[in-house]
């Protein structure tokens, strides 16, 4: 029996709306990171953007350092759950092309992350300018659209960095173990490094489309590359194990 890609696109959404622990993690995103923001920059936005040293684009996006590990935590759920209760074996006995089912899932995940990403990256940059009177910024500020538009990007380049990851160790719990140190605190032991293979890891890499004027080597938009190629190496990597290993 041949199964139609549509079919099995129908089938991974069904799958991901239904586990509350995916769901759960994609409304976070967006409520985490504009929550985050308006508690933010309510309380002490117009002190912040008084500062001397502050960078009002990339300040605007604050509440990425949560949201992101709510993007991971889709990523890794989504897949992750394919590997408890023997779901995988069910699921490849309805999908027998494994190639067609981890491509379903991971355009899937992809798409629901991106468009999540979106609405928050947008509401996020938005919502904190409402509170900052005079020094707000708009949309028509430089590079503000290229980083809401690449903000939604970034979350959904994390959330498909998780999936992949989730499918070569078979445990949500194991891919948060290694990227939230990765993504919460790496960044603090290493600083404001400039230059060297620190800017080069996922997250400081992506998070260059963020800022108006990027330091380093990385511009906005191969800064993000960057982090596409992470996210396309550990896809990669998840395709090899579901393809190799048994179910």
């Amino acid at each position: 029996m041949t199964v139609s890609t549509s079919a099995v696109l129908h089938s991974e959404w069904i799958k991901i709306k239904s586990l509350r622990g995916s769901v759960g993690s994609l409304v976070a995103v967006f409520v985490a990171t504009v929550a985050i923001t308006v508690l933010v920059f309510a309380s002490v936005g117009r002190a912040e953007a008084d500062n001397a040293d502050a960078e009002p684009l990339f300040d605007a996006f604050y509440a990425f350092n949560f949201g992101q590990v709510a993007a991971i935590s889709f990523g890794a759920t989504a897949v992750s759950s394919e590997y408890v209760n023997g779901a995988l074996r069910v699921s490849l006995a309805a999908v027998p092309r494994r190639g067609l089912f981890y491509g379903a899932k991971t355009a899937v995940l992809g798409a629901a992350a991106l468009l999540v990403g979106l609405v928050t990256s947008f509401t996020t940059f938005l919502g904190g300018q409402a509170f900052l009177g005079e020094h707000a910024i708009g949309l028509g500020h430089p590079g503000a659209v290229r980083a809401c538009v690449g903000g939604g990007a970034y979350l959904a380049l994390m959330a498909l960095f998780a999936a992949g990851l989730a499918a070569v160790l078979r445990s949500g719990v194991a891919v948060l173990s290694v990227l939230i140190p990765f993504t919460l605190i790496v960044p603090f032991v290493i600083g404001d490094m400039a230059g060297g293979a620190a800017q080069f890891l996922p997250d400081r890499a992506g998070q260059q489309i963020l800022h108006e004027a990027p330091d380093g080597m990385l511009g906005p938009w191969p800064g993000l590359g960057v982090t596409a190629l992470w996210a396309a190496a550990s896809l990669g990597a998840g395709w090899w194990a579901v393809r190799r290993r048994d179910a």
